[in-house]
């Protein structure tokens, strides 16, 4: 896979291969339980890891606090028959304000972004339900509406709902909504489950982030599924997932968004380039296999060199420089990227449990869950996994007990990732990952080695919770803010041990 067959100039690098060779002991319910997953790094130069399936250390957290009354991340369905799950969990967390009225899975969708503009008000923008229609049902009961949401943040406490995009690609943006903080350009491609058309709307929100001004609406993204933004607004890529493309959108002129380089063959999800523009680190859902039943082979991180269509050069050439894969992944969902110190790192998060690795297995006890990961992509021709991000309910140990709790089973209240981001690039000490039926949780990476939970906040409905959105930081304010699917938007603000790791 990374063939590019448009250009056939492009040289790949082989893949770099690495699988865990992780030996563990856990001790669960008294019994003594031990893992092997085997496999090694084929990187020159590198050692064995042992990296453990099992969820990092647990939060502390403040007296008063509603915790959790099982395994970590676990919302059990004794829970739910007293009543308790109706009241949420909170570590080191308070609800801040909330917009939205609970409508099943048409009140929060995947994304949730923040931008402060010129006079200095704050808004958040976010999609409101998984695929166009959902949310219908919600504007007969005053919920979120349709399209990207607009809200007015001057107060957290009470958002306020200032506008709904609703134009081609912001009625159906599915995880491509992204804004440019350097610029002051919110976009969008339209996109399915799968891919689609790609129709790329483009606002500026730099002026009155309240009333985002539409620049366009054009065929540019060529597919629509993911997307990402070079840092200085110049560039939105596209990637068309099951259209297997990814494609270059120049915004010099957003008023005139002009298709730079289609790379096709390439089945890749969420895009996030180095500061610079040039390096790009792409969640690869995987190399197309004819074998048993499997549909994908291979996913992973893989790190491309798109300096020429940074650079503008003629006839761009896409290179990559690197794959890395893991024996435990799912689907990968994006890598965000950080540096810490001298050294570059991204966070990468898989969604849901494996799909594409034996469709027969899907969300099943059985079937592996990946969670996230912190990847050292200092040498970008030889990453390496530094360590696992992961909860107890992701162990393969007690998978097949956790997965009788209400909406465990369905891929879109499972107990697995989806995505996850820091505050800022420069030297993060704490990180924020949606874990759909585990919520909002946060860690602290202050030691990228040893990541710990820090805090949580989760508010599951019946069928339990559906966080599935990329969080976004208030951090003058010591603010998370995400979506559930069900519950709609969240500010939740931090305190304690999670509070003091923001900037």
């Amino acid at each position: 896979m990374g063939v590019e067959m448009a250009d056939q100039t492009v040289h790949d690098a082989p893949p770099v291969g690495r699988s865990q060779h992780a030996v563990r002991r856990l001790l669960l319910a008294g019994v003594a339980a031990a893992l092997v997953v085997s496999g090694a790094v084929v990187t020159a130069g590198s050692s064995q890891a042992e990296l453990s399936l099992g969820g990092v250390p647990e939060a502390t957290c403040a007296a008063g606090d509603l915790t959790e009354t099982a395994e970590q991340g676990r919302v059990p369905k004794a829970d739910h028959e007293s009543g308790r799950a109706a009241r949420g969990y909170r570590c080191n967390t308070v609800q801040v304000g909330h917009h939205g009225k609970r409508s099943v899975l048409g009140s929060g969708g995947f994304k949730v972004q923040r931008y402060t503009d010129v006079t200095g008000r704050t808004c958040a923008y976010y999609d409101s339900a998984l695929m166009v229609g959902l949310n219908v049902p919600g504007l007969l009961t005053g919920g979120a509406g349709l399209g990207v949401v607009v809200l007015d943040m001057t107060d957290p406490a009470k958002p306020v709902r200032t506008a709904n995009l609703i134009t081609p690609a912001m009625l159906q943006p599915h995880e491509s909504l992204l804004v440019n903080q350097k610029r002051g350009l919110l976009a969008a491609v339209m996109g399915t489950l799968a891919t689609a058309p790609g129709v790329l709307d483009v606002y500026d929100v730099s002026r009155d982030c309240r009333k985002p001004r539409l620049m366009s609406t054009t065929l540019s993204g060529v597919m629509g599924h993911e997307s990402g933004f070079a840092p200085d607004g110049k560039t939105f890529w596209t990637a068309g997932a099951a259209g297997f493309t990814l494609t270059a959108v120049d915004l010099t002129d957003p008023r005139r968004p002009r298709t730079l380089k289609t790379k096709t063959g390439v089945v890749y999800h969420g895009l996030r380039l180095s500061g610079d523009g040039r390096t790009m680190y792409v969640a690869n859902i995987g190399s197309p296999s004819g074998r048993d039943a499997n549909f994908l082979d291979g996913a992973g991180l893989d790190i491309l060199d798109v300096s020429d269509v940074q650079d503008r050069r003629a006839n761009p050439q896409i290179r990559t420089l690197s794959r890395l894969t893991w024996e435990e992944s799912s689907i990968p969902q994006v890598a965000e990227p950080f540096v810490r110190g001298t050294r570059r790192y991204v966070f990468e998060v898989d969604e849901f449990s494996d799909l594409f690795g034996d469709i027969t297995k899907f969300n099943s006890a059985t079937s592996p869950v990946g969670a996230a990961r912190i990847i050292d992509v200092t040498d970008p021709r030889a990453p390496v996994v530094v360590s696992n991000v992961r909860l107890d309910v992701h162990d393969p140990a007690i998978r097949a007990d956790v997965m009788k709790d209400p909406g465990a089973s369905s891929i879109v209240r499972s107990y697995t990732g989806h995505y996850c981001s820091v505050p800022t690039r420069s030297n993060p000490r704490i990180a924020a990952c949606s874990m759909i039926g585990s919520g909002l949780r946060l860690f602290d990476i202050s030691d990228l080695a040893h990541p710990r939970e820090v805090g949580y906040f989760n508010q599951p409905g019946p069928d339990g919770a559906s966080a599935m959105s990329q969080p976004a930081w208030d951090v003058a304010r010591r603010q998370v803010w995400y979506t559930d699917t069900d519950e709609g938007f969240f500010a939740v603000g931090l305190r304690g041990r999670a509070a003091a790791l923001l900037p």
